[in-house]
This record gives C-alpha cells, sequence and structure tokens, in this order.
C-alpha cells in the first residue's frame, strides 16, 4: 500500500493540507484565473470560427469536451496540487463553458435570459449536493475524489453561468464590452469589501468572486478581440488567445518552480 511520508510532528490539517488538490488562493491565483477565463472567451471563438476546417460550432465542442475529460483524468489521478496540471484543466473548463453556452444560444436558439437562469440553478443544485454531501464547500477541503468531483462541476457550472451573464449584458443588454468588465470588476471589490469589513464568509466571498471572473474575463476578451465597430479594439481572438495562453504559461512556469518540495512518497 502506497503512503505519503509526513514529516515528525505535522498536524492533523497539515496532513489535509498535503493532499489538496486546490490551489492556495493568493493574488497569483485570481490573476491566472482571469487570463484563463479570457482564453475561454477568446480561444472558443478561434477554434469555432479562426481554423478555417469547418468544423463547427457543435464538433469543436464535442473535440473540446473530450480533451477536458482527459485533462480531467490525469488531474484526478495526482496525488496533490500539480499546477501545470490544473490550470491545463481549468483552460479547457473555460473554453467548454464558453462552448456550452454558445451551443444553446447560437445553435439551439436558447435565450440568453433562459441560459442565464438554468446554470444559475444547475450551479445552486451542485452547491446543495455538494454541501448535503460533504458538510463543506471549502476549497481547503478538497483532498477526496467525491469532493474533487463536485469542485470540478461547480467550476464547470460557473463557467458556463459567467459566459451567459456576460454575453447578456454585454451583447444582448448592448451595454458594451468595456463597461461590462468595468461592472464585473467593481462587484468584485464589493465581494472583496464585504469579506473584509461586513462579515461574509470566506467560502460565500470566493465562490461569488469565481463566478464574477468569468463575465470579467470574457468581457475582457470581448474588448480585444472583436472589431472596432462592434465596441472592441480588433485585435482578434488569435491574437488575444495566443498573449493569454503564454501569460498563464509563464505564470504557472513560475508557480512550479517556486513550489515548496513535496515530502517524497514511500512504499
Amino acid at each position: 500500500m502506497t503512503t505519503r511520508a509526513v514529516p515528525t510532528g505535522t498536524t492533523t490539517l497539515d496532513r489535509g493540507a498535503l493532499l489538496s488538490k486546490v490551489p492556495e488562493i493568493t493574488l497569483a491565483f485570481w490573476v491566472i484565473k482571469v487570463l484563463c477565463t479570457t482564453v475561454g472567451e477568446t480561444f472558443a471563438d478561434f477554434l469555432a470560427d479562426g481554423l478555417g476546417l469547418g468544423l463547427g460550432l457543435t464538433v469543436t465542442s464535442v473535440v473540446m469536451a473530450a480533451l477536458l475529460v482527459v485533462a480531467l483524468v490525469v488531474q484526478f489521478r495526482t496525488r496533490a496540487y500539480v499546477p501545470v496540471v490544473y490550470w491545463l484543466a481549468v483552460v479547457l473548463i473555460s473554453v467548454v463553458g464558453t462552448l456550452l453556452t454558445d451551443t444553446l444560444t447560437d445553435s439551439l436558439g436558447v435565450s440568453l435570459w433562459v441560459s442565464t437562469a438554468v446554470f444559475a440553478v444547475a450551479l445552486a443544485v451542485v452547491f446543495v449536493v455538494w454541501h448535503r454531501v460533504e458538510d463543506t464547500l471549502s476549497i481547503h477541503e478538497v483532498t477526496t475524489p467525491r469532493r474533487e468531483s463536485f469542485y470540478w462541476a461547480a467550476v464547470l457550472m460557473t463557467f458556463a453561468l459567467g459566459t451567459a451573464v456576460g454575453d447578456l449584458l454585454g451583447e444582448q443588454l448592448a451595454l458594451g464590452y468595456l463597461p461590462s468588465a468595468l461592472l464585473f470588476a467593481a462587484a468584485i471589490g464589493v465581494v472583496a469589501l464585504a469579506h473584509r469589513f461586513a462579515g461574509v464568509g470566506s467560502v460565500l466571498a470566493f465562490w461569488a468572486a469565481y463566478v464574477l471572473t468569468r463575465p470579467l474575463g470574457a468581457s475582457v476578451g470581448d474588448f480585444l478581440s472583436q472589431p472596432v465597430a462592434d465596441g472592441g479594439l480588433g485585435l482578434g481572438s488569435t491574437v488575444t488567445s495566443v498573449v493569454f495562453l503564454v501569460a498563464i504559461a509563464a505564470l504557472v512556469v513560475v508557480l512550479t518552480e517556486r513550489r515548496p518540495a513535496r515530502p517524497a512518497l514511500r512504499v
């Protein structure tokens, strides 16, 4: 039986932390998360429209979903948080979440109002079941396969919900990409202040901010990539995706290099 050697004097809480499958919530976490959400928006557009292969939205969605499954299998098989594996899964789930909402809207004609409501309910259901089964929603306690399953289900729903909300405000309600980005950034600021000064719990504040970073990143991505005539800067989905993917890769490399050495495994 394979076990993990734990240094003498390590507490029970420390033992759980050694097996954590989720990174610490630092500034770097939020920066990479927003970068991933931006890539989710622009790279999904690039894959569906920019490759010129005629794959279409449905085929692209199936291919990316298959890649996401492979990434999650690798993620579940890791024994602890591995930056490259974890953030690759986040990038892919961001793309799939975007494609899921786009498929409902563009291919099936589902209203953004309806998709927003559906994904909001779906996310609420995940949270309710997760809490009922595990008695916690804290990401600091994602230390079992079942809790990790709930975690990734919640993450997928936040990306799909965030895409729907962002498109609803930025396009259907014609708020515009930049004003939408500023609005979501302000909302995240309100959540942070509520947590700091109004006693809002860390779990609620985390998930509220996590949902809001999705439309923030999507609005930034659309603002950079969409044509000037549509309110963007006209950089295109290809350039925007490449720039943000390189930024994500660089930050993940830095995190990997700075990551403390794990205790060796022994049999």
